[in-house]
């Protein structure tokens, strides 16, 4: 949570520099706050143990957001000081998301996975009774429970370094003093409006790249077969390479229809629109990243046959599953406002400087 909004009066002149500070407090704050949680978190649990998401999740909260404001308004404060400590939030976001993910891609291909073998009440999965489903799952599960029992030691590493309790003392800091510039004395209107909207522009320009013609249908068939352009005696890596290239424009709108929701929140008005978009995204980037598993999986050394097959299905199920992402996307976007003036129309006198209590990261 930050400070309580501004009254009306004080609200009508605020300073972009006022509003900043507000909002900085307030995560500064609660990222002080999750820090102590999340450590102990990491520290009380073993490397395969269910991973408890309190401190942990409320820690990347703050840390997105004060990055995601850092980068949107970065104009208003020492530019020195911006970068050091955007650095500083992307390697503790990495490293705090690290674990979480590969928890969340092992529920995700072992879920397909046996769904895929399963029998249920409407009918058998595809890989039903296939002699290589056992022997995938269990190849599957030690592979991403080695991943993440490397990941737990190193995230246990980070977090008792001078590294992090560096940054914390700049969190502390920040909520008594932030190194605000010169441009942040402007009216906050004046300021922070045409720097969100600059959010806005980059989140559109990157829209326009995405191939949302070839995702406009439920299926995706070609998307699906767009690799068969890659000549075979390239290798698989060179097709991984050229499914990470057409991966990276969604990741990359990912991030900024991030940054435009923390825009929207820092100028008090949060969008439930653009929470929506983002989990589509989310869905996308881990259906992606589940698929390289796979297929990484599928090149073990000394697996049978069968086994390469089941892990190909899986494969081909999670790009299934990033074609529909993409079709979700497609079908929202067209229906949003087309430029950021209908997003940024100034707020009530009482938004600025007031912050969601969404839970969503």
């Amino acid at each position: 949570m930050t400070e309580a909004p501004m009254t009306a009066q004080a609200a009508s002149t605020a300073t972009a520099g006022d509003i900043l500070s507000s909002h900085l407090t307030g995560l500064a704050g609660a990222f002080l706050r999750a820090l102590p949680l999340a450590v102990g978190e990491v520290g009380a649990r073993p490397g395969a143990a269910a991973v408890p998401t309190a401190g942990t999740g409320d820690l990347l909260r703050a840390v997105r957001r004060i990055g995601g404001l850092l980068h949107t308004f970065g104009a208003s404060f020492e530019s020195g000081w911006v970068q050091e400590s955007r650095a500083e939030l992307s390697w503790l976001l990495n490293l705090l998301a690290l674990e979480p993910g590969l928890v969340r891609r092992a529920a995700r291909l072992l879920g397909a996975l046996d769904g895929l073998s399963g029998s249920e009440a409407d009918g058998p999965g595809m890989l039903a009774g296939h002699a290589g489903a056992p022997k995938a799952r269990a190849l599957l599960d030690r592979q991403l429970t080695l991943a993440r029992t490397r990941a737990h030691s190193t995230v246990l590493q980070e977090l008792r370094s001078a590294r992090l309790h560096a940054l914390a003392d700049r969190m502390t800091l920040l909520v008594a003093d932030a190194p605000l510039a010169k441009p942040a004395e402007g009216r906050a209107g004046a300021v922070l409006l045409p720097q969100a909207a600059a959010a806005f522009g980059a989140l559109a320009a990157s829209t326009q790249l995405l191939p949302l013609q070839r995702a406009a249908t439920p299926y995706g068939g070609d998307g699906l077969r767009r690799l068969g352009s890659v000549p075979s005696a390239r290798g698989a890596l060179d097709a991984d390479a050229a499914l990470a290239a057409d991966d990276a424009p969604w990741h990359r709108t990912r991030v900024l229809v991030k940054r435009a929701r923390y825009a929207l929140e820092v100028c008090g008005r949060p969008s439930a629109v653009l929470d929506d978009l983002d989990r589509v995204l989310l869905r996308h980037q881990e259906a992606s990243e589940a698929a390289v598993t796979a297929a990484t999986a599928a090149r073990t050394p000394r697996i049978t046959p069968a086994t390469a097959y089941v892990l190909g299905v899986v494969h081909a199920d999670q790009r299934l599953e990033v074609e529909a992402a993409r079709y979700a996307f497609g079908r929202r976007w067209p229906e949003l406002p087309p430029g950021a003036e209908a997003w940024l129309e100034l707020p009530p006198a009482e938004g600025w400087g007031s912050a969601p209590e969404s839970r969503t990261a």
